[in-house]
C-alpha cells in the first residue's frame, strides 16, 4: 500500500508516522511560568545536532487552538528541562497527559517529586535518570497545526550510577513503540 500524505487528514498522518517512526524517546518537558511548574509528556522529539547540541520537539495546539502550555512557557521564559521517563515513573508520566488549566501544576496535582538542579532552569523530575537543561533556539514555521521548536542543550544531569568514567551511559529509558511503550536499555 502506498499512502499519499496529501490525501490523509492530520490525525491519520500523525497515527501512521507515530506508529512507524519508532522507537521514539518519551520525556517530560518541564517548564515554569509565574511559579507554576508544567510537566507535559512528549514523544515527538529527536536529537537534531551535537554541535550545537540541539533537539527538536513538535508541540501541538490545545483543543481551542491556543498554544499548549509547554510552548507558551518556552516562548516566554526561553527555558525547558527535558526529563527522560523510565519504567519506574511511567504511571506518573501517563497522568501528566491529562489536560489541566495553565495555572494548575501537574507536579502538584499528581504529587510528582521535583528537584531543582540548576537555578536558571525549571526543576527536573526527581525519578528521572537524566535531564537536559535547554534554552530556546528557534521555531520553524511549517504552516501546520504543530510548532517545531529547536532547543539547545546547555547542560545535562545523569545519575552517577548511569554513567561511567568513559562516558558510557546505561539508562532504563522508556520509548514509544506506536501506541505502546517499551523499555529501551542502552548498554
Amino acid at each position: 500500500m502506498t499512502l499519499n500524505y496529501k490525501n490523509l487528514n492530520d490525525l491519520d498522518r500523525y497515527k501512521i508516522m507515530s506508529n512507524t517512526i519508532v522507537p521514539r524517546p518519551i520525556a517530560w518537558i518541564v517548564t515554569e511560568d509565574a511559579g507554576v511548574i508544567n510537566a507535559a509528556p512528549f514523544s515527538y522529539f529527536i536529537p537534531l545536532s551535537s554541535n550545537p547540541a540541539t533537539l527538536i520537539v513538535s508541540i501541538g495546539k490545545k483543543e481551542d487552538e491556543s498554544p499548549k502550555d509547554s510552548l507558551a512557557n518556552i516562548l516566554k521564559t526561553k527555558k525547558a528541562t527535558i526529563c527522560f521517563a523510565n519504567k519506574d515513573n511511567l504511571e506518573e508520566l501517563k497522568l501528566c497527559a491529562t489536560s489541566l488549566p495553565k495555572d494548575v501544576s501537574e507536579v502538584k496535582e499528581y504529587s510528582i517529586e521535583v528537584t531543582k538542579i540548576l537555578e536558571d532552569f525549571p526543576p527536573m523530575i526527581t525519578s528521572s535518570q537524566s535531564a537536559l537543561f535547554c534554552e530556546f533556539h528557534s521555531t520553524i514555521d511549517l504552516g501546520g497545526d504543530t510548532t517545531p521548536v529547536i532547543l539547545e542543550i546547555k547542560q545535562q544531569f545523569i545519575k552517577d550510577e548511569c554513567i561511567n568514567e568513559k562516558l558510557h551511559v546505561k539508562m532504563d529509558n522508556v520509548g514509544r513503540i506506536g501506541t505502546s511503550f517499551a523499555a529501551m536499555v542502552k548498554i
